[in-house]
């Protein structure tokens, strides 16, 4: 087994939460990681449907079998649980009863927040982020591969070809889970949609564009994104707000949270075909920036990244808040930085003045340096950068 970044937090929050529960998307080894960390407990999958019956008929029955508490596996695909567990650990008071894992954040979060608000720790467990392979030395040597492969489990856990795993997984969660949650009725139209978000990660969120392409409306071009966001499939990086004087974007960035389902979706059918793709700058920096998100989430935090860009096109791609300091870093895909790779961060330092912190350029290369106050990080060795942010 690959060890987790979130192993410490999981065991941490276990301790001072009756419930710990764990959300992320299908095959990012929730399940595993919670059969691991809390192997003395008792393991119980609700996608299996007798267990998942029990549960739905007979809740008291069902929990009565864990007195103990348990690991309830997918637990919104039985929400009327949520209220049963609130006077279970409400009487019992002792931390770490129960674990929960859920895919879908409609279920999971909503079941929550109405009955186990202030009772349960939740933690987002993403794809692995590239340290934890590269310490089982695992992690692809090349960028082409890295976002070929992308950063889910089973493609380096099992002997299988990307290609034939991510269109499975496109196929029997994108195109089944989610059109559940919408009751999409025109495959093709979703299936365009959803390629057409493939085309756009890494790029400001035009939604009368995406519309347009898709033949669809403006609504449902946002409806069909709130799904894709709690499915796990996408994200929007916002915009950071600080005026400095300037006229700024207010529309987000989509990001696919991993370049192995984007680059299925976009057709590419071997790395060698990214080294020269047109979007290849657009990939690499949904790859960077994932990690970055991911880092704050295996540490059990929430998402302190925002973008900049003004109305006349000067743009920092992330901005990290920190208490209020401002750490701006650009992405650059290529493996020589010039001294125009600079300029962005000097403009937008200057703009924000006291409130500037350190600023970062990561990039395709192998060294790390430190030029014009600029920390240089090579894409291989985030660390530098996440562990303190």
């Amino acid at each position: 087994m690959i060890e987790r970044n979130a192993y410490p937090i999981l065991k941490k929050l276990a301790k001072s939460f009756p419930i710990v529960a764990l959300t992320g998307p299908r095959q990012s080894g929730k399940t595993t990681l919670v059969r691991h960390v809390f192997s003395e407990m008792p393991y119980v999958s609700l996608e299996n449907p007798d267990n998942r019956e029990f549960a739905t008929t007979d809740p008291n029955g069902f929990l009565a079998q864990y007195p103990e508490g348990a690991i309830l596996d997918e637990v919104q695909r039985c929400p009327d649980l949520f209220s049963y567990l609130q006077g279970i650990v409400d009487e019992s008071k002792r931390p770490g009863q129960f674990i929960l894992t859920g895919s879908q954040q409609f279920g999971l979060i909503s079941g929550i927040t109405q009955s186990l608000a202030g009772r349960v720790a939740l933690i987002s467990l993403l794809p692995f982020v590239r340290d934890e392979l590269a310490r089982h030395d695992s992690a692809p040597f090349s960028i082409s591969e890295a976002l070929f492969k992308g950063l889910y489990p089973p493609v380096y856990d099992r002997d299988v070809d990307p290609v034939f795993w991510y269109n499975n997984y496109i196929n029997t969660y994108i195109e089944r889970d989610v059109r559940q949650l919408v009751s999409v009725k025109d495959l093709t139209t979703f299936q365009r949609f959803v390629k057409s978000c493939a085309a756009r990660t890494g790029q400001l969120l035009n939604y009368s564009s995406l519309a347009t392409d898709c033949g669809i409306t403006v609504p449902t071009v946002k409806a069909w994104l709130s799904v894709l966001e709690a499915s796990y499939l996408i994200y929007l990086l916002p915009p950071h707000f600080n005026n400095f004087n300037k006229r700024l974007t207010k529309s987000p960035k989509l990001y696919f949270w991993d370049t192995g389902i984007a680059c299925r979706l976009l057709g590419i059918q071997e790395h060698t075909q990214l080294d020269h793709h047109p979007l290849r700058g657009e990939l690499f920096e949904t790859l960077m920036v994932g990690e970055l998100m991911k880092a704050r989430f295996n540490k059990g935090l929430p998402s302190n990244l925002y973008f900049w860009r003004d109305k006349t096109g000067n743009e920092v791609d992330v901005i990290i808040d920190v208490g209020g300091r401002l750490h701006p870093v650009e992405i650059k895909s290529g493996q020589t930085i010039t001294k125009s790779a600079f300029d962005g961060l000097s403009k937008w330092c200057e703009l924000a003045g006291d409130q500037a912190g350190y600023a970062s350029i990561i990039y395709g290369g192998e060294s790390q340096t430190t030029r014009q106050n600029t920390q240089v990080i090579s894409w291989g060795n985030l660390t530098a950068l996440t562990s303190d942010l």
